[in-house]
This record gives structure tokens, sequence and C-alpha cells, in this order.
């Protein structure tokens, strides 16, 4: 069952960069990469533990940047699914 985000998962997120969204419950980031192939081999990478989870992101490319956006729709905010995705996005990015 899902989780509704805790404080602590909320405050751990903001601080390693997320943003909460104003007037919905959920959270975004904005991926800068060297370059397009960069930044599709992230949301490969990314898309392959979105789907792990069973839990997929909102979000945009353009060129070298990835915009985004993570709530869990099915309980209408941020869940523990977000976290686990949010903290997963943050190591695929840097590494």
């Amino acid at each position: 069952m899902t989780e509704t985000m805790t404080e602590a998962q909320r405050k751990a997120a903001e601080a390693a960069g997320w943003q909460m969204v104003e007037g919905r419950d959920a959270m975004t980031k904005r991926y800068v990469f060297g370059n397009f192939v960069e930044a599709f081999g992230f949301m490969t990478r990314a898309a392959l533990w979105a789907e792990k989870l069973n839990h997929h992101p909102e979000w945009f490319n353009v060129y070298k940047s990835v915009e985004v956006t993570l709530t869990t729709h099915d309980t209408g905010g941020l869940s523990d699914l977000d976290a686990k995705l949010a903290a997963k996005m943050d190591q695929l990015a840097e590494g």
C-alpha cells in the first residue's frame, strides 16, 4: 500500500533540490546535462526505475534539460513512491 509522504521525506527532498509545487501536492526539479544524449540517457535510466516501481513521472525534455514533476495520482498527492523515485533520479543524475 502506498503511504503518504512524511514531513521528514518532504524536508529531505527539499534539501536535495526538489521544490514543492504551488497549488498541488507535488514536487518538481530541473536537471541540466551536458547535451541531449546525456539528458535522454538519464530519462531512459529513470524510465526503467519508474517501471520497476510502477510509478511514472510527469516530465518534459528540451535539449539538455529535463524537468520532472512527481506526485501520486492514486493518492491525490505526494507519497513514499515519490520519495523513492526522487532519490533514485538524483542518484542517476549524479552518475
